[in-house]
């Protein structure tokens, strides 16, 4: 049984569905005419159904795929426009008691170095992650109610919040951790964190529980229902995610369309995010093991077709993907990425020995964060380290109805500016700089509205005289 507004796993992420939707898109895929229904209608701006989302992943016509293409590039520039939000992860704990077969935390690898930040760690971490100009972090920790309970977890946000060093300061912590209770999302919450970030890793139940055959992470029900006990705790923003590789991808797209199509219709608010990682190579983990990888251009078509399924949502790619790939996909769709990232515990202030690897995952993009940043500027895209809407109460179905109506270009460009404007002064090399310095005057003469942009330019002076933290 298929029930979109149904508070069951299996039914809002029904099986039959998914294979009724694959059946339906491989019979019309090249099908001129609904092809053409289908892009007509995402012009629209307002989203397309999963099966539609299937029908545009599966089509091989070269012309109707460059109107894909091109399609998703328009989307993503009038809703996102040229603005790409940084941040960056900051792993806690590799502690877990979990066998996913994927990750090289699962309890059977004997070869990982098990690591946990202490508050003083947290600090110094925090501290190297402020120097380097970071606004924005996501947390990311094992499963282990005992090295990382969720009283650790409240306990690190409250000092990662309270870490003031210089000019720096962390305005906004998100939070991925293990699926848990209506009770501990509402502490969360309560903590002040941004958006709740949960891959569901694969939406297919049968290779789910046979891709962790242990740990309470083999619940395929409780996981895939986090997102609602997330809402009911409070958290309005969540952010959703498959990892590509472990399962085939046409069925994946399916299945993530589909749960964002479920959080609209039971809660009124779709995700916030969507995440697109794909496997990776790690300890003990060979992503070449897996058989459903998928190359360059099937995930360039995966972001396109997200993007108009979703046109409101956010977008994030990480350092998982290279320079080449992430430029691609940033014109496609993705409206965040990361930079400067380490995936071991402790590595934001030496690297690690060789044998006391603990990492997550091999990085593909190792550039410095003020690389990153030099390189968005040079292809026309704002580094912005904007958290402005979440504290501004801007979350949620708020800041979906000022998306919706264009309203949020009055916020986000300005606030995107501001903050690089900061950036560019405390943290930027000097070539950095000045090719920042030309961007933000170009890109004010793109503000229409005066009083935003008279507005603007006094806030840009007060951060040049040495004040800080100004917001739409």
């Amino acid at each position: 049984m298929y029930d979109v507004k149904s508070m069951k796993a299996e039914e809002f992420i029904s099986h039959d569905e998914i294979l009724e939707t694959l059946r339906y898109a491989e019979e019309n895929k090249d099908n001129e005419e609904v092809v053409d229904s289908i892009i007509k209608k995402a012009r629209l701006r307002k989203g397309i159904s999963h099966r539609e989302a299937l029908v545009l992943l599966d089509c091989t016509l070269e012309d109707r795929n460059r109107e894909i293409a091109e399609l998703a590039r328009s989307i993503k520039q009038d809703f996102y426009g040229n603005r790409i939000v940084m941040f960056a992860p900051l792993y806690l704990s590799n502690y877990c008691v979990n066998g996913c077969v994927y990750c090289p935390y699962h309890l059977e690898n004997r070869n990982i170095a098990r690591k946990k930040l202490s508050q003083e760690d947290i600090i110094r971490e925090v501290t190297a992650l402020q120097d380097m100009g970071h606004k924005r972090l996501v947390l990311e920790t094992g499963e282990d109610p005992i090295n990382s309970p969720i009283e650790y977890v409240l306990e690190s946000i409250r000092t990662i919040y309270g870490v003031k060093h210089k000019n720096g300061a962390i305005r906004r912590v998100n939070i991925n951790i293990a699926a848990t209770s209506v009770d501990n999302y509402r502490r969360l919450s309560d903590a002040g964190i941004g958006t709740y970030i949960l891959f569901q890793e694969t939406y297919h139940k049968e290779s789910y529980e046979r891709l962790h055959p242990t740990g309470p992470k083999h619940n395929y029900r409780y996981h895939t229902e986090a997102m609602d006990r997330a809402m009911q705790g409070g958290i309005d923003d969540v952010g959703l995610g498959v990892l590509f590789g472990l399962e085939l991808y046409r069925y994946e797209l399916a299945g993530l369309i589909m749960h964002a199509e479920h959080l609209e219709a039971a809660f009124g608010v779709g995700p916030h995010t969507i995440s697109v990682p794909r496997i990776r190579n790690a300890d003990d983990i060979d992503a070449d093991s897996f058989s459903n990888g998928i190359d360059d251009d099937v995930f360039a078509k995966l972001v396109s077709v997200i993007r108009i399924a979703v046109p409101y949502t956010g977008m994030i790619v990480s350092t998982r993907e290279s320079q080449a790939c992430r430029e691609r996909v940033l014109e496609l769709g993705v409206s965040q990425i990361s930079g400067g990232s380490r995936t071991s515990v402790g590595g934001y202030i030496l690297p690690e020995p060789e044998d006391e690897k603990s990492e997550q995952f091999e990085v593909s993009d190792t550039r410095t964060l003020d690389e990153i940043v030099k390189w968005l500027i040079d292809k026309g895209h704002i580094p912005s380290f904007c958290t402005a809407c979440y504290r501004e109460g801007r979350t949620g179905d708020r800041f979906m109805m000022l998306l919706k109506s264009g309203q949020i270009q009055n916020c986000c460009q300005p606030n995107a500016l501001m903050t690089l404007k900061e950036y560019l002064i405390d943290y930027a090399s000097l070539e950095t700089r000045e090719a920042g310095e030309a961007m933000i005057e170009r890109e004010l003469g793109r503000i229409t509205n005066m009083k935003v942009l008279g507005k603007a330019r006094e806030n840009l002076i007060a951060i040049g005289n040495g004040s800080r933290d100004f917001r739409f």
